[in-house]
């Protein structure tokens, strides 16, 4: 597995091993001894996937300690334009997102440690988006970020997303007060 670090320290883009031939392709999504060893030693207890058509747009979401997430999100089938921003107050990238396409044709995956909000914009219909959690999901400690928020300043180069009820209610940064 290669391991690509980004400018946000901890969020890493890992590219497995695919191994194709004439029947069609294999590669481990997630392998616990692989994982250790490149430096992610978070234990996985909960797999989520959603099925979305073009143009809806999840987030920007994360849950509160002590219930905050981190997240290994892979793209099965479609295309998404993913994004985080970093919640942790005491590092230098503090408010500032990190975007990267993903698809279900590289298998690119995305690790996002704990302290991030995590959104996806998808780009093709029928997009299949899975990710794994290090813990379980809480409604109280659930939290969700306006997505277009100005002080967030995210690329998303979409005009009318369709998303849902609870996205709309999102806070603003300027009135969010990090626990993490």
């Amino acid at each position: 597995m290669k391991v690509i670090n980004t400018d946000i320290s901890g969020v890493l883009i890992l590219i497995p091993n695919i191994f194709e031939d004439e029947r069609g392709y294999f590669f481990e999504s997630y392998n616990k001894g692989v994982f250790k060893k490149i430096g992610i030693k978070d234990e996985f207890v909960q797999d989520n996937q959603s099925k979305s058509n073009k143009g809806v747009l999840r987030g920007m979401h994360f849950q509160h300690p002590p219930y905050a997430q981190s997240k290994l999100i892979r793209v099965v089938k479609g295309k998404v334009l993913d994004i985080v921003v970093d919640l942790r107050k005491k590092s230098p990238t503090y408010g500032k997102n990190f975007s990267i396409i993903i698809d279900g044709i590289e298998k690119k995956m995305l690790y996002i440690p704990v302290g991030f909000a995590h959104g996806f914009l998808t780009l093709e219909d029928n997009t299949i988006f899975s990710y794994k959690c290090s813990n379980i999901y809480n409604k109280e400690a659930d939290d969700t970020l306006f997505w277009n928020d100005k002080d967030l300043n995210i690329s998303w180069d979409v005009e009318n997303p369709t998303i849902s009820e609870k996205d709309k209610k999102g806070k603003r940064f300027a009135d969010f007060i990090s626990k993490f």
